[in-house]
């Protein structure tokens, strides 16, 4: 499974870097000299990109440069809450551009898991199903959104809606990644709005 750890924004300067919004929490891990990142070209891991869609590879116009399957970080420093990074390769301006909006991923099987057992990575918890106390299906996780106050598992309820459930130990007591599920000790209410 490939995990977005950034995305390409734009070119900056002329001999081809480019500024990446960062999507994870280890960039100096991810970003490191000589890290190898896959490349998303058409941006299909994050979504849809409305009007202003990069092409699919074959909607390019014949001879066109099209990016890698990957790229070597070169360097990367940070700048404006994001990341100015100089990919092997990528030495000027017009490669770099042909790179705006590319979605930079890598395995999962290449991330260790965490040190804490009381931590785990959205790629752990996305397909688990939640339960109650009794066992009772309260659905399957679908995302997790980093809120402020607390993480949160988007649950896909058993009858279609939504139901997000705050990620902390007192609703959410047990995490059995190898069983494939998630008890959940909803307080009243929680699935009503």
């Amino acid at each position: 499974m490939l995990l977005i750890v950034g995305e390409i924004v734009r070119p900056h300067g002329v001999r081809g870097e480019v500024v990446v919004d960062v999507r994870t929490d280890e960039p100096a891990q991810r970003f490191a000299p000589g890290s190898v990142l896959v490349t998303d070209p058409g941006g299909v891991l994050s979504g849809a990109r409305g009007t202003h869609a990069r092409p699919a590879p074959g909607d390019l116009p014949a001879g066109a440069w099209k990016p890698p399957p990957t790229l070597t970080i070169e360097w990367a420093k940070a700048h404006q809450g994001r990341l100015i990074v100089q990919f092997d390769g990528i030495h000027d301006r017009e490669l770099a551009e042909a790179l705006r909006r590319v979605v930079l991923c890598v395995d999962s099987a290449d991330v260790p898991a965490p040190e804490d057992p009381e931590e785990y990575h959205d790629h752990q918890l996305i397909g688990l199903t939640a339960v109650d106390a009794a066992g009772e299906k309260l659905g399957e996780v679908v995302r997790i959104d980093h809120a402020p106050a607390s993480d949160l598992l988007v649950l896909r309820r058993p009858d279609g809606s939504t139901g997000l459930v705050p990620f902390v130990k007192a609703i959410v007591p047990t995490v059995d990644v190898p069983a494939g599920r998630v008890v959940v000790t909803p307080p009243d209410g929680l699935f009503d709005l």
